[in-house]
């Protein structure tokens, strides 16, 4: 996916995130492959791997906002700087993605 970067796509880090996930104030994107998702994931994150973003973010709910996550967070820069582009509103990318959010010894969900 390629994609410009005219403005700075807003970051968060995984401190942040878990303030805004008690909250209930955003849902967790994460673009990863399925096998990447399927060995851990930030609780309650929907699966939307990066690679099939553009043909399937029309059906995101945009209810709430979204917290944009990946394995390291360069993955992340580029679908939240996409879905920005489509007109959702909020998104945000998590600095240090799934790796930062484990590192911290914070929960994970795996299948």
């Amino acid at each position: 996916m390629q994609l410009s970067s005219r403005r700075s796509t807003p970051e968060i880090g995984v401190d942040e995130l878990d303030d805004l996930l008690s909250s209930g104030e955003v849902r967790v994107l994460d673009v990863r492959e399925d096998w990447e998702f399927r060995r851990g994931r930030v609780p309650g994150a929907i699966s939307l791997p990066l690679g099939r973003l553009t043909a399937q973010a029309a059906g995101l709910p945009r209810d709430r906002p979204y917290a944009v996550i990946c394995e390291s967070g360069s993955r992340s820069l580029a679908a939240a700087e996409y879905l920005l582009a489509q007109g959702f509103e909020g998104v945000v990318s998590v600095r240090g993605g799934t790796g930062a959010w484990v590192r911290t010894q914070r929960p994970i969900e795996r299948d």
